[in-house]
This record gives structure tokens, sequence and C-alpha cells, in this order.
């Protein structure tokens, strides 16, 4: 097991270091300029100064090659400064932000939480309520429960998150009056009051983004527990007496979530893009407003390095899933 997972993350690095090549390539092909969201006042030396100090006179290549080495080696060792107390980052340039003219990092931890919290919250309730819905579904094929959640997770999958949020805002701020429709960043949880505060004002956005992970995975457990149920193993248990609630659990459900768990995992960072319209709904400062906003101004650090917290999502919830299905299917080994 450790030799596939260490296997595992080190085809994993080559992969990213191609993904960060192709965004970035992307983006030095994309029109703009870091400078045109300056005030029109700035006069031209002062432009041509700011535009050495970013790098931006460089060559591609080169300035490549300087991102990479700021990511990977600058700052995890800031990172290991502001751990232990070192001083192993002191006097080396940071991955700075051309829109911020800050650290990207600092940047990336004051909105990832915010992000994290929403998203987190909002797929763990999201796959919750598939898996049952989806076991029931099947158990009951053909029947008005199946019929209902078929049409609403056909529904739930086609409303796309912008429509949705809308019509919640709709419903629950303004009409009922009953939830907040916009996110407060700079809210602490001190006490019960601020807890409920923050409860009410994550409804809304966790909601919006639960609907389609709920629809998507339900609709995949659904088939899977279909064919399950379909097998010889199952007809043989109901022979042997088994109850159908140890039926559908211990020999169904295991046996269909093998399937479910690649779309549980390859799902999981894909509902940052719908975060990245939620939060602008909603006002959550998180990484997919700053994303936006990162887009618009050209800011190539910050872009790639979301883009790459993105795509390390992504390789680490496919290595899960992986080592998920040693114990989903004892059958299944890594030697």
């Amino acid at each position: 097991m450790l030799r596939y997972t260490a296997r595992r993350l080190g085809f994993a690095l080559p992969t990213l270091l191609a993904i960060s090549l192709v965004v970035f390539a992307l983006l030095e092909l994309a029109p703009g300029d870091p400078m045109a969201q300056l005030p029109m006042t700035i006069s031209a030396e002062v432009r041509a100064q700011m535009r050495e100090a970013l790098g931006l006179g460089e060559a591609a290549h080169i300035r490549y090659a300087k991102w990479l080495y700021q990511l990977t080696v600058v700052e995890p060792m800031v990172g290991v400064d502001a751990l232990f107390g070192t001083s192993l980052a002191e006097g080396a340039p940071r991955l700075l932000s051309w829109q911020t003219r800050g650290p990207v990092m600092t940047l990336l931890s004051e909105r990832l939480p915010q992000t994290l919290t929403v998203v987190g919250l909002a797929y763990v309730i999201g796959v919750l309520a598939a898996i049952p819905l989806g076991v029931w579904g099947a158990y009951r094929r053909g029947g008005a429960f199946d019929r209902i959640s078929t049409f609403a997770a056909m529904l739930g999958y086609a409303v796309p998150p912008f429509f949705s949020g809308a019509v919640l805002i709709w419903l629950f701020a303004i009409t009922l009056g009953w939830l907040p429709s916009v996110y407060d960043t700079t809210l602490r949880v001190t006490g019960w009051d601020s807890l409920w505060a923050q409860i009410r004002q994550m409804a809304l956005p966790v909601l919006v983004l639960s609907i389609q992970t709920t629809a998507q995975i339900s609709r995949y457990m659904r088939a899977a527990m279909l064919d399950a149920l379909g097998h010889d193993y199952i007809t043989a248990a109901r022979a042997r007496g088994v109850s159908e609630g140890r039926v559908l659990m211990i020999h169904g459900l295991r046996n269909s979530m093998i399937p479910v768990v690649s779309i549980i995992a390859v799902g999981a960072p894909q509902i940052f893009a719908g975060a990245i319209v939620t939060e602008q709904i909603f006002g959550v400062n998180g990484i997919g407003a700053l994303l936006v906003s990162s887009v618009q101004s050209t800011d190539i650090h910050t872009v790639m390095a979301i883009t790459m917290v993105l795509a390390a999502l992504i390789v680490a919830f496919n290595l899960l899933a992986d080592l998920a299905y040693g114990w989903l299917d004892p059958r299944i080994r890594y030697d």
C-alpha cells in the first residue's frame, strides 16, 4: 500500500507540472495587461518601473521558472518559518500578486477557509443525502418515490447554480425573510448567537451547492444499486433468510459503492466551479471570488496558484478513491 501510494504521488508531480505549463501558456496567450487597471494619472516612467518590479519585462520562460521556484521552494520555507520560528526564507523573494502587491499564499490562506467551509459542508450534505436517495430509489424501482426522486434529480442537475441561487434568495430572503442573502465574511463565532448567525448565513450557499451534488450522485448511486441487486449473491442472501435491511446495507450498498466512490472523488474538486458562481451571488469572500477578480486583472501569479491548488485537490481525491477501493473490495490489492 505504501509503495503504491508513493508511486502514485511520483506520477502526480509531473502531472501537476504539465498542468502548470498549460495554464501558464494559456494565460500568456490571453489578451490583457496587469498595468491596464492602474489610474491614467500614473506616468509612463512609473509604469515602466512597476513592470520591471513585477518582472513583466522578462522572457516568459524566465518568469515561469521564477514562479515555479517561488511556489515550490520559497513558499514552503515561509510555511516552515511560520511553524517553527526559523529563518529559512529570510530575504527570499516571495510569490506576489500583481493585483494586491501582497504575497499570493497569504491571500489564499485568508480566502481558502471561507470556501472550504461552505464547499466542504455542501459536499458532505450532498453525498449523505444522495446515497440513501439512490439506494431507496433502486429498491423501490418504478414506485412513486423512485419517480419523484428521479424527476427531482433531473431538475436539480439541470438548473444552474446562478438560477437556483436567485430563486432561493427570492423565496427565503426576500419573500419569507428567514435567511440573509449576503454572506458576512467578517463574522466570528464567539458564542451561541454568533454560531446561529453563521449557520443562517451559510444555509443558502450550502443548499445551492448541495443540490447538484445530491442530484448527480443519487443517479449514479441508483444505477449502481440496481446493478448490485441483480446479482446472484443478493438472491442467495435472500434465500438464506437474510433480512432486507442487511441485504441492502451489507450486500448491496458495499458492492455498489465501488463505482460511486470514483464519482464522489472526482466530483469533490468540481464543486469549486459551482462555488465560483455561488460566491459571487451571495458575496462569499472566498477563493472563487479571488479567482474571478484575478482573471479580470490578469493576475497570472494568483490564477496559477489557485489552479494548482485545485489540481492538487483532484490528484489527492483520486488517490483517496483508489485507496478506498481496497477497503470496499477485499479482492483489490496494491502490491
